[in-house]
């Protein structure tokens, strides 16, 4: 009975009354399309509420979630089936909720990823008087939708816009799924900080002048589908050589705590020899892997991942598109990073990116303890100064 209790309490904290289950569950897809609560939150409210409705909920969400926010779901779907309610069937959840039938004249530019996690989309629809409806998005990984404007131009203006982009920045912007692109603008606004949206508050009222669909809160990304037949593969650490990816660097102050105790085990009296040096090594990166890639930053690390399968595929990359969303799939199906030697490889180059920029730094300083000949040199120099003249 406290149990019980308990559960409709944390129900009630989202706004959810479980005595009412239809509207409770469209009341938890509201949430999850506005991204007031976690997917872990609604997830777990959604195992407590035994209608089908939200285990049809559930498994649209289960379609794009790894890590521990799948687990959360498959728990809730157990839960759901101790009542004798089963999902229903991946493929319908696919179809009805994941890939939206297209409209007519929209279509969308995308930029690859930079290495802060920024890129610009657009969104443009034909109008009827001439020339193209622009919603312009710039998306980053931390801050969400940075920015969002809606301007009318003609389809010379575009083009013009679109060459001086590319020359300028030296990236090539490439025509997407406008579905795709309308996912990245809506999931970046999710993202934004409360005290951030205020720059973009009329998004969605923007978005409205380009498409009159409700935004998706979930969508299967198509590079699962287009390289189904190699998704279990092996993504190859040649994929780091791909100059998308060559400003992917972890920061510093992230790998600060593991680079210190590196720096530590090299140092230790207590270890022996070599082997034992690098078998501690090897263990700490291992660590670093599974850590630095949990929780939202895994969500993160995926949709890279899969928006550069896209980008890599679109510019006829294909061997290296491949290697990219067999990786993104390694993260959506929850497996342990630390032992795929992609994953190794990349955290491994942004720990020897960090130990090159501390040396450089330590270099710079200038050094409190002198070697003799440094002391000599400055004595004798200090007696030339000060000798008459």
């Amino acid at each position: 009975m406290a149990k019980d209790k308990e559960i409709d309490e944390s129900l009630r904290q989202l706004g959810v009354d479980p005595a009412q289950p239809e509207q409770a569950v469209d009341k938890l897809r509201a949430l999850r399309a506005e991204g007031t609560a976690s997917d872990a939150a609604i997830a777990g409210a959604a195992g407590h509420i035994a209608i089908q409705g939200a285990a049809q909920l559930l498994a649209e969400m289960e379609a794009g979630a790894s890590g521990a926010v799948r687990r959360e779901i498959r728990r809730a779907l157990f839960k759901l089936r101790q009542h004798g309610i089963e999902p229903p069937a991946a493929t319908a959840v696919t179809s009805a909720a994941a890939v939206p039938a297209p409209a007519p004249n929209v279509s969308a530019l995308i930029s690859p990823i930079d290495g802060e996690g920024a890129r610009l989309v657009w969104l443009m629809k034909a109008r009827s008087q001439g020339g193209l409806s622009r919603l312009q998005g710039l998306t980053a990984e931390r801050e969400g939708l940075v920015g969002a404007n809606l301007t009318h131009v003609s389809r010379r203006e575009l083009r013009e816009e679109r060459r001086d982009i590319e020359q300028r920045s030296s990236i090539k912007l490439i025509e997407a799924d406008y579905r795709l692109a309308d996912f990245m603008l809506f999931e970046a606004y999710r993202r934004t900080p409360e005290a951030r949206r205020g720059q973009v508050g009329n998004f969605l009222a923007l978005r409205a002048e380009i498409l009159a669909d409700a935004p998706l809160a979930e969508y299967r990304h198509p590079v699962y589908d287009q390289f189904s037949d190699t998704i279990g593969q092996e993504p190859s650490v040649e994929l780091l050589k791909e100059p998308e990816l060559g400003g992917w660097i972890i920061a510093q102050e992230d790998l600060k705590p593991y680079l210190d105790e590196i720096a530590d085990i090299r140092e230790s009296p207590l270890v022996l020899n070599k082997y034992q040096q690098e078998e501690r090594i090897n263990a700490v990166v291992a660590r670093a892997v599974e850590q630095l890639f949990a929780g939202e930053r895994s969500t993160l690390m995926r949709r890279r991942l899969e928006d550069t399968a896209y980008y890599l595929a679109r510019t006829g990359r294909i061997n290296a598109a491949r290697w990219a969303a067999s990786a993104a799939a390694r993260i959506r199906d929850g497996e342990a990073l630390g032992r795929i030697p992609f994953f190794i490889q990349y955290l491994m180059r942004s720990m020897g990116l960090a130990l090159s920029e501390q040396q450089e730094q330590a270099e710079q300083q200038p050094r409190l303890i002198m070697t003799p000949a440094e002391a000599m040199r400055a004595q004798a120099q200090a007696r030339a100064r000060r000798a008459p003249r």
